[in-house]
């Protein structure tokens, strides 16, 4: 509501997009597979292919942070919770052994750990007071907090 029209009209835009994707799915999975154990095979492997691309988007940041020696640009506490769902996952995966489910948190496990490996190795490397972006954002905290 407080956003810019612009911003607001992007969102949407997202939304919208995830909305006919969803649509999709759903579409192809009831038109072109005839019996539910079929459709819940596609769903699976779709799911399955969204999480391991989910866990590996943080694989840029992770070369940027070799590569400048610095962690400015990884939140940790998105990395610790990457770590904590893949692991959490694994375990109720295991209960089972659903090898759909076993998988791909498995790689997003290891993924949170050598996020959490970097963060640490890099930390003391990583300059934080140069941060001419950061300043700018806390100057736009304080103006929205004396409103």
């Amino acid at each position: 509501m407080y956003s810019p029209m612009e911003k607001r009209r992007k969102i949407v835009m997202v939304l919208t997009l995830e909305l006919i994707f969803v649509f999709a799915v759903v579409l192809v999975a009831f038109l072109a597979f005839p019996t539910p154990k079929k459709r819940a095979i596609f769903v699976g492997i779709l799911c399955v292919i969204l999480n391991i691309i989910m866990y590996a988007s943080p694989l840029t940041v992770m070369r940027m942070v070799i590569k400048t020696k610095s962690v400015k640009y990884m939140p940790f506490f998105l990395s610790l919770a990457n770590l904590c769902n893949g692991i959490i996952w694994v375990i109720y995966a295991m209960l089972k052994f659903d090898i759909n489910v076993v998988l791909p948190n498995s790689l997003g496990a290891i993924s949170g750990m050598i996020q959490i490996f970097l963060y640490a190795k890099y930390y003391k490397t990583t300059q934080w007071d140069n941060d001419e972006d950061n300043s700018r954002y806390k100057h736009e905290v304080e103006i929205s907090s004396a409103v």
